[in-house]
């Protein structure tokens, strides 16, 4: 009995679980069960919340912890003020708000948390699950196997709409977990962060494997919003790499860096972009060469069938043609929503219904309260006071983190922090376009939260404060302020 109530008090055990229950849920037919198993895990995280603060004070010391608690304070006030039929929704994302701010932003109040550890344990079992997963998918892919479910109309894997899915539920799911797999085999890589977490490592050999089919699921899922955030992770990385040292620099030397980094942030753009047509139209003629094998046998009779047999050929690519894919249309209806309440936001609960009041684009049945865009769901549902505090909390939580991330390369060289860092900047890229950031309850918003827990252990670690407390009060108020 003990035993049970020491697993479910640990904040570590129920971060595992969430994350990866939350992955599964991104997986043909697993998705069902894992739905079912997330309801419990979500009351499981409330509890762990509140006593989280009864037990650690969370959120008196957590780091830039008032302004987390003015965001969250002005999400109450816009569902009080919104009040609607959907204010269940909105009381659901107030608690998911807790979750990503108290046990995965907030794992540096943990005073017992051994967060290297438990990074490393969660970064293995995703690079072995998404190994496994692509090498199938890729598999079943080069064999010619698709399938679309007649009993779950919405499950239809290895490919969607042209698109390789493998066994997620979607591309662009696909293209995300492919970027965090790939993120996750360069931090495992890292010598410091092998010796510190004490664990198995895991060998080079899977790293590989693991590197080339998530590499291959990237391209040919044709996810354009999860190349970004690749290419971001990149070039911040390079950033880093060019301008972390123990000295400061000269105007020239500044000048030729900024050249340099310029020169690579072009080549990897359009090398990648162009990489990625070579590998769909090789997997394509791979593809369709192995359906031409298994269909000779049917002898088409006519010009017409052998036209429709070539129409139906796999080419890895958006079947809807538009750039934007539908966003520039959110974006008007962002606009219309926010109008209704610039200051304090309609709660992101209600985003739909306001929509579907006013004859805008949303239903319930496809965006589920957003824009497909982090930034734009964040200011309409929150207005201009709640975004403004976010707003504040993420370039107060950026300052201190680029403050302590170009200090000296060579200590942080075989570290993960500058992996961290590189892959926050270029999921606020993402978050673009992409449902991300905080209002939804995802893996990949949760991934999102969970890197920046482990990257504010950084800040406890390179600028320690007194008695490893952040409290709000007297002196220290200013301090947490700037």
């Amino acid at each position: 009995m003990n035993r049970i109530k020491s697993f479910f008090s640990n904040s570590a055990n129920f971060r595992f679980t969430y994350i990866f229950t939350l992955f599964f849920c991104n997986i043909a037919y697993l998705q069902i069960p894992a739905y079912g198993v997330l309801v419990f895990l979500f009351i499981w995280g409330v509890v762990l919340c509140f006593r989280n603060q009864r037990d650690n004070s969370t959120f008196n010391v957590m780091r830039f912890g008032m302004w987390v608690s003015a965001f969250l304070v002005s999400n109450l006030v816009a569902m009080l003020f919104n009040f609607s039929i959907m204010i269940w929704q909105s009381v659901v994302m107030l608690l998911h708000l807790l979750i990503c701010f108290c046990l995965f932003y907030g794992i540096h109040t943990e005073p017992k948390a051994n967060y290297i550890k438990e990074f490393y344990k969660i970064c293995r079992a995703l690079v072995y699950l998404v190994t496994a997963i692509d090498a199938i998918g890729i598999t079943l892919l080069m064999c010619g196997v698709s399938y679309k479910s007649k009993i779950c109309p919405w499950i239809e894997f290895i490919i969607y709409e042209n698109r390789f899915t493998g066994l997620f539920i979607n591309p662009n799911i696909l293209g995300f977990v492919s970027v965090v797999a790939l993120v996750c085999c360069h931090m495992l890589y890292k010598k410091n962060f092998k010796s510190e977490a004490n664990e198995t490592p895991v060998s080079r050999i899977w790293l590989a494997t693991c590197g080339l089919a998530s590499m291959f699921s990237l391209l040919l899922c044709d996810s354009n919003a999860s190349m970004v955030l690749a290419i971001g992770y990149v070039i911040a990385y390079t950033v880093y790499r060019l301008f972390s040292a123990e000295h400061s620099f000269s105007k020239r030397q500044i000048l030729q860096k900024l050249c340099a980094l310029c020169l690579v942030g072009v080549l990897v753009i359009f090398s990648s972009f162009y990489f990625r047509i070579i590998c769909q139209k090789g997997f394509a003629a791979v593809v369709s060469s192995t359906s031409s094998i298994t269909t000779q046998t049917t002898n088409p009779s006519n010009a017409s069938e052998n036209k429709l047999k070539d129409e139906n050929k796999i080419t890895f690519t958006h079947e809807n043609e538009n750039l934007d894919s539908g966003r520039f249309k959110l974006i008007r209806e962002s606009v219309d929503l926010f109008v209704i309440s610039p200051v304090f936001g309609i709660s992101n609960g209600n985003i739909v219904l306001y929509s579907m009041d006013n004859n805008g684009a949303l239903t319930f049945s496809y965006h589920k309260s957003d824009l497909h865009n982090g930034y734009l769901t964040l200011l309409v549902s929150t207005g201009i006071v709640g975004f403004g505090f976010f707003a504040t909390f993420g370039f107060r939580f950026a300052k201190h983190i680029i403050q302590n991330l170009f200090k000296d390369k060579k200590l942080l060289g075989q570290d993960i922090f500058p992996c961290l860092f590189s892959f926050l900047c270029g999921y606020l890229v993402y978050a673009l376009f992409e449902k991300a950031l905080l209002y939804d309850v995802s893996f990949m918003v949760m991934w999102f939260w969970l890197i920046m827990g482990i990257a504010s252990t950084y800040l406890n670690k390179y600028e320690p404060i007194y008695d490893n407390k952040y409290h709000i009060y007297k002196k220290r108020l200013r301090r947490n302020i700037f």
